[in-house]
């Protein structure tokens, strides 16, 4: 039986504040294979390399956003059904509707609670795969 236990993430994430404490909870806490971009160009360029199991997006970047971001990546054939969970403090209902009508699988309000983040992560990720 295949190991569907989430290992390795991707993260796009401009505030460097928000990586280290995002990249200490998941990785301490969480215990995954972590990957920090700063932009999506960068995400772009290393997600061949970190193969992703899952994608964790900031929403609002400078140059490509986290929507443009989730739309590039998903025109990659290995990434066009990856689960991708955007983490922002634009958590307005009909916001939150807008990102998952773009194909992510959940939204993680800003700020986060980093011991937790880890589990609502992993939450998702099983019910994202349950559908799947």
């Amino acid at each position: 039986m295949p190991d569907h236990s989430l290992k390795r993430i991707l993260m796009v994430e401009d505030e460097p504040d928000i990586r280290t404490v995002a990249a200490l909870a998941l990785e301490s806490i969480g215990g995954f294979v972590l990957t920090a971009c700063d932009s999506g160009q960068q995400a772009l360029e290393q997600i061949g390399e970190c193969q992703p199991q899952l994608i964790l997006l900031d929403v609002m970047m400078p140059g490509m956003d986290g929507p443009a971001t989730l739309e590039a990546i998903r025109r990659l054939p290995d990434y066009a059904t990856t689960p991708a969970v955007f983490m922002t403090a634009k958590v307005q209902s009909d916001e939150v509707q807008g990102y998952l009508a773009q194909g992510a699988a959940g939204v993680i309000p800003k700020p986060f609670d980093p011991l937790s983040l880890a589990d609502q992560i992993r939450e998702i990720w099983n019910e994202a795969c349950a559908i799947g």
